[in-house]
């Protein structure tokens, strides 16, 4: 993983555990237990899914930059797929209060994907190597014309 990567990893968890950690406080308060089990369930999944997706992410996209687009769109839709396969699998569960599952759900994936955005505008990556690709030619030798006339 390359550093900016890092860095731009780094930047959505630190937006998106705060939100997490007071959305599974409020529902521990509204909701109880069951309400604290489904925010901490919401959390593992944002983590897991999210973490994972930007891990695939930077391995498909290694040293093939062209691709980053395309592959960004695709992971992105993988994950949101996955989320909600999850949603539907786990919709009758009483084991957590789904509502609080949800709602934590929702503002944890939000901030990470708004920590992504916001730390990829703000940082300052280079979008080109900054290595030339072919030797660069050295400039013309300075060189003193002499007269014709011999002066």
């Amino acid at each position: 993983m390359q550093s900016n990567d890092a860095r731009i990893l780094r930047g959505a968890a630190v937006i998106a555990a705060p939100v997490g950690v007071v959305a599974t406080v409020v529902s521990a308060l509204v909701a109880g237990e069951k309400g604290l089990i489904g925010a901490l369930v919401a959390l593992v999944v944002v983590a897991v899914f999210f973490g994972g997706g930007f891990a695939a992410l930077m391995r498909i996209t290694q040293g093939r930059p062209q691709v980053t687009m395309m592959a960004g769109m695709l992971v992105y839709a993988v994950q949101m797929l996955l989320i909600a396969l999850f949603v539907i699998v786990f919709r009758g569960s009483t084991l957590f209060n789904g509502r609080a599952f949800a709602l934590t759900l929702l503002a944890t994936a939000l901030s990470w994907v708004a920590g992504q955005v916001r730390h990829s505008l703000t940082s300052r990556m280079l979008y080109v190597d900054p290595v030339p690709s072919a030797p660069a030619r050295e400039p013309a030798a300075a060189t003193k014309s002499e007269p014709a006339d011999g002066r």
